[in-house]
């Protein structure tokens, strides 16, 4: 044994017993997914997984708790990677996640959430700082997910 080795062992032992240090997902993509968590959050719609509807509440702390698992293993780079991953459709089962608004036609959850961040990123992050709310949210956005435009909040 060289007296490198102890030095280098220890290096080696040390980098090993670190915790993985894994990459948070890009500033705008998490802007862009706690925006959708707080829309969801704040909808009022009703979220139906694995035969049973939930409330808006339940429904955001399940797809946070995805994302963050998702995320800490570098699965999860933009707001459609959380989308298609996380919130689309139940890892355990397979089954689709849906969506109703205010007594509605359940619709999917990614077709819900694609709208949603399409129309945030159409008004841009200027007009989406305040928080979302459950009817006509921050950016005249429908929770229902309908394609009705709404007049931008002044």
């Amino acid at each position: 044994m060289t007296s490198r080795s102890p030095m280098v062992f220890g290096l080696i032992l040390g980098l090993a017993l670190l915790p993985d240090a894994r990459a948070a997902p890009p500033a705008l993509a998490q802007t862009e997914i706690n925006y959708l968590l707080g829309f969801i959050e704040s909808s009022g719609c009703e979220f139906y997984r694995n035969g049973s509807w939930y409330g808006p509440t339940r429904a955001q702390a399940h797809l946070r708790y995805k994302y963050e698992v998702l995320a800490a293993h570098d699965r999860i780079n933009t707001a459609e990677d959380f989308i298609e991953k996380a919130a689309t459709k139940s890892s355990l089962s397979g089954r689709p996640y849906e969506i109703r608004c205010g007594g509605g036609e359940a619709v999917t959850s990614s077709q819900w959430l694609r709208d949603v961040l399409a129309r945030y990123r159409a008004y841009g992050a200027s007009g989406a700082n305040r928080a979302p709310r459950g009817t006509r949210g921050a950016l005249g956005i429908d929770p229902t997910g309908s394609s009705r435009k709404f007049n931008r909040p002044s």
